[in-house]
């Protein structure tokens, strides 16, 4: 999608808006990351403190807590617009619906996905996973947490206007995560292998440009039909 530059602006100023109050409310920042946090301390006490045991856990591990923690985020990201009647004034205004879910979805993923993906390297260690795919981690949580948050606020609109939505959230993104939790854990594997990534890496970065161009259309769509309700 090509921006105008008035389209230009007006992504930039729903940007800084999104950026300004996620910063505001920072337990959105911080629960991910406790719950991240917490889950790779704990895995360790609950299987086996051996690292023989742990290290050929921590590339699937260490993804399958990523997910978890940012699904933990997901059913926040409109509800807080929804509920103080901003979502429809964004509806009535006349500006695309597409630019202003763009912009939640990055800042949902540097409030989130980008923590994440920078504190990885550090619990990693606590997984026991070999230094030499420490690389390959970063970049695959890097490309694959954003591919979450895209797919996550599909499913974050359409329960936006449900009470107790949650449940139904992560049984319409769980699906949708399959791909990229498979591509993320096969990046790290292979790297601990020794193997080649450049197939892997290719498909997720190409995964992530189809929901980029996709999932803020269909997550507009659905806002529309979640209000209209």
């Amino acid at each position: 999608m090509i921006l105008l530059p008035g389209m230009a602006q007006t992504l930039k100023a729903c940007f800084r808006r999104e950026l300004l109050i996620g910063f505001r409310n920072r337990g959105d920042i911080a629960n991910p990351l406790i719950f991240f946090l917490c889950m790779l301390v704990f895995i360790p006490l609950g299987i086996s403190p051996d690292s023989q045991v742990l290290a050929p856990l921590a590339p699937g591990m260490i993804w399958v807590i990523a997910l978890l923690a940012t699904l933990l985020s997901l059913d926040r990201l409109f509800m807080t617009d929804y509920e103080d009647g901003s979502l429809e004034q964004m509806l009535l205004s006349g500006q695309p619906l597409y630019l202003t879910t763009l912009a939640k979805i990055w800042v949902h993923w540097m409030m989130t996905g980008l923590p994440l993906t920078l504190l990885s390297p550090l619990l990693a260690r606590l997984m026991f996973l070999p230094s030499e795919a420490f690389a390959a981690l970063v970049l695959s949580l890097l490309l694959g947490t954003a591919v979450l948050s895209f797919i996550g606020a599909i499913g974050a609109a359409l329960t936006v206007a449900l009470k107790r939505g949650g449940l139904l959230l992560s049984l319409i993104v769980m699906p949708l995560y399959v791909p990229a939790l498979i591509l993320g854990s096969g990046i790290v594997q292979n790297a601990v292998e020794g193997f080649d990534n450049q197939a892997y890496v290719a498909l997720l970065a190409a995964y992530l440009l189809l929901c980029t161009m996709l999932a803020p259309l269909a997550a507009a769509a659905a806002l529309r039909v979640s209000l209209d309700t």
